[in-house]
């Protein structure tokens, strides 16, 4: 072999065929970073102004009132066009500025044409205007890393995913030390503004950095950003100025689109149930979403079990003249029931596959793991601040953490006043498998809470699940529809009469049912041998006929489970064509609230929910928005965040739907292909499904 020399070695990655073939500068990314987003006709003008708009109410925290004085009496703002003439711009509007953006918490598609939008406004203004990054979100601020965003950054990263422009951190600044290093290095830059992206917790900062910075003349801006979809306002008489946060439609078009996938996956061979937990751990719009965007067999949606009422324990419980407590909010085990039955009945027609959708956050709407999490979030809490230490340092392994939760059942048998944990808190929690006790006592987030993202919640589902369908099983109440042509035709194959074994192995064998179900009582194949004998079909000393064997092994089920997560894949996705446009207005509303020396504002775009030729910038008063929450033991002003409304249309529909999406009937399934995500054409997406759903006359689903 001749000596080569390293480039020679490579030589053939000059090949042009080679370089097109595996150039990272596709055709799909070449459309999105030449696409224009529509604007809202309002930015066609030469510049803007805002105008107050009273019509809108809010009932205002005192606690708000007290720490927010400089911003809570902030009108909702909208943003008008100035018909001025060239060269008539408002002075105010366009002198030269140098805005700050930060990106804080998780990414969410579109965050980059957040940040294109305002660049484009603030250069049609003026030329000279600057625009600046801070590196890995609020510790960016507090360490001053920060880079100037040109132009060739910015149109490298329009319509594309992610937060890679600026990159993203959690930090949050919330005590005066890191305020006061944030306001010096503010000043030092000359910042005239700071524009914070972020979600619920970002936004409360937000507000706060507002308040902190307001005789600084330095303006901070909100902008609404989650896929979990729980920043939803409206005023008290419930008008929607922001139906939707920005990332959210392509979130659960992603998921929507990898589930549907796994819907043509489990329907072709016709073995698997697919288990799809998304992301959400306070609010279910995520699975709302993706139940109508794909119909999935089963769909559960958190909320409506914190609002479940057993009306039949009530009734037996009205009997006794007793109170159940336990029939108000779904259960643990009630739920796995409900599943179970879905499970049953579909593979009762044949149809031992198919598709679930959970929310990530579904155990937090359990009450009985509420009361076990609020318990032990205050011990560890109370731990943690007695001993200044950390508790799951102290106690590592599941025994260790479990063994000091018995000494505190023994303490408060000892001390009476001592109610956080007693022994029948300890019996019931002993009760519950490890991998779930572990679940309950992993570590909590910075906020002190309990975080169900590090919980195998479809593991603590299926656990339930596979133990009450082994019940059924056992009692003959599990099995797989036979349909009668196949039947018929094994038998026949070795000779057999098809109607002389029928009536002993199925119990609907004389009736027209498309698919035959076996008799309760054959439930092994010791049963069934049992069966043929006192039927007098075969002798004692004869062998089950194969044919016959195989025909009862197909009716006895095998639940067999593959578990999905989607989170981290649906926020990393280019966005759709919803959120591009979305994005890039708010950008340009950003600017409009700045340009016009608004501060302590949410740019968010109203009627969301109609076509975009009705979308509306506005600015929306952030202080109003916030309520007291317990945050690590200690009541916080935070952003309230929405959770599903099961009185909506939309919600509506799928509960409605459920039924039919089971398909526990002979035939086809009733799976919706989404299809792939666009951003441009006449297939895109103009919406969430949601959205257009919620804006229908809400008098037709009463």
């Amino acid at each position: 072999m001749p000596n080569q020399t390293p480039g020679d070695q490579y030589s053939f990655l000059a090949d042009p065929e080679v370089q097109k073939t595996t150039t990272a500068f596709t055709t799909d990314l070449q459309e999105r970073l030449n696409f224009k987003p529509p604007v809202c006709d309002v930015f066609n003008s030469p510049a803007t102004s805002l105008e107050n708009d009273p019509q809108y109410e809010f009932h205002i925290h005192p606690a708000a009132k007290e720490a927010l004085p400089n911003i809570i009496d902030n009108p909702v703002q909208r943003i008008i066009g100035i018909d001025a003439p060239k060269g008539a711009v408002p002075r105010d509007y366009k002198k030269p500025r140098k805005i700050g953006i930060v990106f804080s918490g998780g990414p969410a598609p579109g965050g980059h044409n957040v940040i294109a939008g305002l660049f484009d406004a603030m250069k049609k203004a003026n030329p000279k205007n600057r625009l600046f990054g801070f590196i890995l979100g609020p510790d960016g601020i507090l360490e001053n890393d920060i880079m100037e965003l040109d132009k060739e950054i910015i149109d490298a990263h329009r319509n594309l995913g992610g937060f890679t422009m600026i990159k993203t951190g959690r930090t949050k600044i919330d005590n005066k030390k890191k305020m006061t290093i944030a306001r010096e290095n503010c000043k030092k830059m000359n910042l005239d503004a700071i524009v914070v992206v972020g979600g619920d917790d970002s936004n409360t900062n937000a507000a706060v950095l507002a308040q902190e910075f307001f005789n600084d003349g330095i303006q901070v801006i909100g902008v609404p950003k989650t896929i979990d979809g729980d920043i939803q306002v409206k005023d008290i008489n419930g008008k929607v100025l922001c139906a939707m946060s920005f990332g959210f439609h392509t979130a659960a078009r992603a998921f929507a689109r990898s589930i549907s996938n796994l819907c043509t996956d489990s329907s072709s061979d016709v073995k698997y149930w697919h288990v799809c937990k998304v992301m959400g751990r306070v609010a279910s719009h995520l699975g709302l979403e993706v139940a109508l965007q794909v119909h999935p067999n089963l769909c559960m949606i958190g909320e409506e079990m914190a609002d479940y009422i057993d009306t039949e324990r009530i009734r037996k419980a009205n009997a006794a003249g007793t109170i159940d407590y336990t029939a108000f909010g779904m259960t643990l085990r009630h739920l796995s029931r409900v599943i179970c039955n879905g499970i049953v009945r579909r593979a009762e027609v044949g149809k031992n596959y198919g598709v679930i959708v959970i929310p990530e956050g579904i155990l937090e709407f359990i009450n009985e793991i509420q009361v076990f999490i609020i318990k032990l979030n205050t011990i560890i809490a109370d731990y943690n601040q007695t001993h200044d230490t950390d508790f799951h340092s102290d106690f590592v392994t599941l025994d260790d953490k479990l063994d000091y939760l018995r000494r505190l059942a023994r303490f408060s048998r000892e001390n009476p006043s001592f109610m956080v944990w007693n022994t029948r808190d300890d019996d019931l929690f002993n009760d519950i498998p490890a991998f779930f006790q572990e679940g309950l006592l992993t570590e909590r987030d910075s906020h002190g809470n309990f975080q169900f993202s590090q919980v195998d919640t479809e593991k603590v589902v299926l656990g339930l699940v596979k133990d009450y369908l082994k019940i059924r099983q056992d009692q003959g109440r599990y099995k797989i529809g036979i349909q009668p042509e196949w039947y018929q035709k094994t038998l026949k194959k070795e000779g057999l009469d098809p109607d002389y074994y029928g009536p002993v192995l199925f119990k609907n064998y004389h009736t027209k049912d498309a698919f035959l179900l076996a008799k309760d009582s054959l439930i092994s194949m010791k049963t069934l041998n049992q069966e043929l004998v006192r039927e007098k079909v075969i002798g004692k000393n004869d062998d089950i006929p194969p044919a016959v064997q195989k025909v009862f092994q197909s009716t006895v089920p095998k639940f067999k489970t593959q578990v999905h997560f989607y989170g981290y894949d649906g926020r990393g996705n280019d966005p759709t064509w919803f959120d591009c446009t979305y994005t890039y207005n708010l950008g340009l509303t950003v600017f409009s609230l700045i340009a016009n020396n608004a501060t302590g504002q949410l740019a968010a775009i109203k009627n969301l929910e109609k076509d975009f030729a009705e979308w509306e910038p506005i600015g929306i008063p952030i202080a109003p928005l916030m309520h007291l929450e317990e945050r690590n033991r200690k009541l916080a002003l935070v952003l309230e965040r929405t959770v599903v409304d099961i009185d909506s249309p939309a919600f509506k529909v799928v509960k409605a739907l459920r039924e039919k999406w089971l398909a526990a009937v002979p035939g086809p399934d009733e799976y919706r292909r989404p299809g792939p995500i666009r951003f441009s054409g006449s297939s895109v997406d103009s919406k969430p499904l949601i959205l257009t759903l919620n804006n229908l006359d809400k008098n037709k689903f009463i």
